[in-house]
């Protein structure tokens, strides 16, 4: 009996001996389940007041939220930064120190009007800055100093008068310029002399009077230039012969009055589309026979050419060129013919008259012999 009483009372210590070990274990597998929420938290890093800040893609948010400067606690690891819509006037020196990792700054919709030298350094990992819509009049000459690795800048409605050659020197890398919508009158012949990888270059509605010999001259890999609506009158004859690979020119909306065909015959490329409407044309035969020129080259196509109206003569205004087809040559010739039949008749004239006074003067001579 007694030794059965204390088989009992073995079996009922073992039988608490695993229900503590069982809770044990139950305690510890909770434990493990919570370790990565705990490193999360313990992970977190500080984020800008009035801002979101995404730990898991390294996002900062900062959109509309009425900052007047660039906060100085962004997290060291971000990848993104937005601070579009917001009232910066003025982006200091070293104002993103530390943000190695940075890769995407927005700074657009703000009223930014200086950047200060050094503004954005310690940013050689950055490849995409927006800066459209701010207040910028010129650029700093160490403006892409730390910026090697950027391919992609936005400037674009801003207050730009001129282009330095110093400005831009630095961006080996990039492959989209947009300066569009600017009040860029100037640009230096060596503005784009580092910029030989340039894929897309927006210039359209500045203030630009010629496309000067020189500037395109290291952008051997463009393939789309977009000048419209600016001031253009002059295409220098080695302005567009540099641009092997262009498939776009935008032209339209311009002060061209006459082309030359040999500046566009120097665009050696596969096929390029060329917009040139809405340009003050003055049409007469030798404009005709350019465009008519153009047309015969195989890898030049002027896609607006059916858009394209007259402003002068008088005579010729508001009517479309592509209407006229080889009027104006022949109106030109019938002109020369006319003229040239004027002449001669004048001269025939002349020389009847020349003569009748040869006659006159013989006869009265030989009057005057006579009576002797």
């Amino acid at each position: 009996m007694q030794r059965f009483q204390m088989r009992c009372s073995e079996s009922s210590r073992c039988r608490r001996a695993e229900r503590k070990m069982s809770t044990s274990c139950c305690r510890m597998l909770s434990l493990m389940s919570l370790l990565p929420l705990l490193n999360a938290t313990a992970s977190f890093r500080p984020c800008p007041g009035s801002c979101l800040c995404y730990r898991s893609s390294d996002l900062v948010d900062c959109r509309s939220s009425g900052l007047d400067q660039v906060p100085s606690d962004v997290p060291k690891g971000t990848w993104l930064l937005d601070l579009s819509g917001n009232k910066v006037e003025d982006v200091h020196t070293r104002s993103f120190m530390g943000l190695w990792a940075l890769r995407i700054l927005l700074l657009s919709n703000n009223s930014i009007h200086t950047l200060h030298p050094q503004a954005l350094l310690s940013l050689q990992f950055l490849e995409r800055l927006d800066l459209s819509f701010n207040r910028l009049r010129s650029l700093p000459p160490d403006f892409t100093q730390s910026l090697s690795s950027l391919q992609e800048l936005r400037l674009d409605h801003n207050l730009l008068k001129h282009l330095d050659s110093a400005s831009l020197e630095d961006s080996d890398n990039l492959r989209k310029l947009d300066l569009s919508h600017n009040r860029i009158q100037y640009m230096d012949v060596k503005a784009f002399n580092s910029l030989s990888r340039l894929r897309l270059l927006n210039l359209q509605g500045n203030r630009l009077n010629v496309l000067m010999n020189g500037l395109l001259s290291r952008q051997q890999a463009l393939e789309v230039l977009l000048l419209g609506d600016n001031n253009i009158s002059t295409i220098e004859a080695e302005a567009l012969a540099p641009l092997r690979s262009l498939t776009l020119l935008g032209l339209h909306g311009n002060q061209l009055e006459h082309i030359k065909f040999k500046t566009f015959l120097k665009l050696q490329t596969t096929s390029t589309h060329i917009q040139m409407s809405r340009n003050p044309w003055i049409c007469d035969c030798d404009l005709q026979r350019v465009f008519g020129k153009i047309q015969h080259v195989r890898h030049l196509h002027v896609e607006d050419y059916k858009d394209i109206v007259c402003h002068a003569p008088p005579q010729q205004a508001g009517s479309l060129l592509a209407s006229m087809d080889s009027q104006l040559c022949m109106a030109e010739t019938a002109t020369v013919l006319v003229i040239t039949i004027t002449v001669m008749i004048a001269v025939i004239g002349a020389l009847i008259k020349a003569e009748r006074n040869r006659k006159n003067k013989q006869a009265a001579s030989d009057a005057e012999s006579a009576e002797k």
